[in-house]
């Protein structure tokens, strides 16, 4: 179990998710030329990424969100699929508006902090979260939600974020700077660009050795699946 009396970090980006606006997020992802094929090529970095982690039989999807991935990790007839996020909203909100041969699939869904889970050691073979870690500013943090994905996998943890190296990350800091200028310095923010030496180091330091990596568009786009290796 993870260590008793240590308080996860807060992010209040994890705080907005009531039933309407979970609602709004499924519609908003399945609407649009540009989202859906966004969502496309993440599902095929995914599917790619769950190959490279040797096809896992069970897995953790966290967070879930609305279940954006649900039907490709369904494509292994034998997999076991658990899904949690910090938002019971989100779950429900998926487990509601996906198509009921897909929910079929899902063995049991949790409501969690992934700083934090509570669930056993080894509980899964693969720990499979999208979307979380660019928003995890400090490095501290990162490596705490990563040691606490180590515990709970037997096997293998996959993770996307935003790495350096690349046309959208350099246009990104562009603009960033652009932004700070005309509203503040000091406006928050929730979404990172991590060097890629940075994130590695944090793997490391969590206890995960790198199999590899697929890109969303090598050279061009920010995002990045790294699979990594739970070292027992």
């Amino acid at each position: 179990m993870a260590d008793e009396g240590i308080t996860p970090p807060h992010y209040e980006f994890s705080e907005k998710y009531d039933i309407e606006h979970a609602r709004k997020y499924f519609h908003k992802h399945n609407t649009g030329f540009w989202r859906r094929l966004s969502t496309w090529r993440e599902i095929g970095m995914a599917r790619k990424a769950l190959v490279m982690a040797g096809r896992p039989r069970s897995v953790l999807d966290l967070p879930c969100g609305t279940g954006r991935f649900w039907a490709m990790l369904a494509e292994e007839p034998n997999r076991t699929i658990y899904v949690a996020d910090n938002s019971q909203s989100m779950v429900d909100a998926g487990l509601e508006l996906r198509p009921r041969e897909v929910v079929a699939h899902i063995e049991k869904s949790f409501c969690l902090s992934a700083f934090d889970t509570g669930l056993p050691d080894n509980f899964v073979e693969c720990v499979f979260s999208i979307r979380l870690m660019h928003h995890i500013e400090k490095s501290e943090d990162r490596i705490a939600m990563l040691k606490e994905f180590a515990r709970i996998s037997s096997g293998t943890v996959i993770v996307s974020l935003w790495v350096d190296g690349n046309f959208r990350a350099w246009r990104n800091e562009v603009n960033d700077a652009r932004k700070a200028r005309i509203r503040g310095a000091d406006r928050p923010r929730d979404r990172f660009v991590f060097k890629r030496a940075d994130i590695e180091r944090d793997f490391a330091a969590a206890g995960l050795e790198l199999i590899g990596h697929v890109d969303f568009i090598k050279y061009w786009d920010k995002w990045r699946a790294y699979v990594l290796r739970v070292k027992k």
